[in-house]
């Protein structure tokens, strides 16, 4: 596999992909309220990928297990790091003696985006190959704090006769949250080949990689988390491992139609990668391969360099 650069797009309507439990649930804000953006966090991108995987293989698919995941036993408790391990040991039929070995063969996640593993028997870290930077939104964003009412009761009531305590048990649960009507992100992310040694990454995890990024944008669904949509993907290979062009996504930008307020949905934005396609031009000594991916309604500036990625 080559080392390379990954830069993708996406949209959110109506909830907050990413929250910040340090300022009442609302988004993410890395810049400060008087810049403007919003971010979400590298964590919240990988979930995504993971969550993808694991719907798509969930026997694990031989080498597509998950480590970083939630699993309970039958009696509800949260299984610990060791014993997700010995799970995808038992359940994969590996034979290596170290989980190490075993992790980094079955496990998808660990080549991918690396471990730290700590039990008793056994101690190991390695660092991923991919790498995601936190993404921002490519324009100011507002967040509107909303509040409704839960019909079902908070708890039952007693007796009607008891008069208020019966009243307000019956009204049912006041929720609030902030929600952001329309934002697009822009998701960096850095692919290391020397380190892909290490961890066992191939050229088929990357083409899971990518294919998670699209439709685990798709497939995460959760009401507070907002409908989102994958927009763009640009992916670069290069032929020298030990070079990288560097903060590609800073070369795109969002151009609103309406220049006196924020996008409100995807016909009121036009992606310019002119920028982007000058910064490939200028390296394409150094470049092996280019691939992207773009949903058809999305608006462009700009000529695509590279070639139409295959479909998922």
């Amino acid at each position: 596999m080559n080392s390379g650069e990954v830069v993708f797009v996406k949209s959110v309507k109506d909830g907050i992909p990413n929250r910040d439990p340090l300022n009442d649930s609302d988004a993410r804000r890395i810049f400060g309220e008087e810049d403007g953006r919003i971010s979400l966090s590298d964590v919240s991108i990988k979930r995504d990928i993971r969550d993808y995987v694991i719907v798509k293989y969930p026997d694990g698919g031989g080498n597509k297990f998950i480590f970083v995941r939630e699993e309970r036993t039958q009696e509800g408790k949260l299984l610990s790091r060791s014993s997700l391990a010995e799970k995808i040991k038992e359940r994969s039929g590996s034979k290596a003696a170290k989980m190490q070995e075993v992790l980094t063969e079955k496990a998808f996640d660990v080549r991918t985006f690396g471990i730290v593993y700590s039990v008793k028997k056994e101690t190991f870290k390695l660092t991923g190959p991919v790498q995601f930077g936190w993404a921002h939104s490519l324009h100011p964003v507002a967040t509107q704090y909303v509040q409704g009412t839960v019909i079902m009761p908070s708890k039952d009531a007693k007796n009607v006769a008891e008069g208020q305590e019966a009243e307000e048990a019956g009204q049912g649960t006041i929720w609030t949250s902030y929600i952001v009507p329309f934002a697009v992100f822009a998701v960096p992310a850095v692919i290391n080949a020397n380190i892909a040694k290490e961890t066992k990454m191939d050229e088929d995890d990357v083409e899971l990689l990518l294919e998670g990024l699209w439709n685990g944008t798709k497939q995460r669904q959760a009401r507070g988390r907002g409908l989102q949509q994958p927009l763009f993907l640009l992916h670069v290979e290069y032929k020298d491992p030990m070079f990288r062009i560097g903060y590609l996504e800073e070369s795109i930008k969002l151009m609103p139609l309406a220049e006196d307020r924020a996008p409100n949905k995807l016909e009121e934005v036009t992606l310019d990668i002119s920028g982007l396609t000058e910064l490939l031009k200028n390296h394409e000594e150094m470049i092996k391969r280019v691939r992207y991916w773009a949903d058809p309604r999305l608006s462009i500036k700009g000529s695509l360099y590279g070639v139409k990625g295959g479909g998922w």
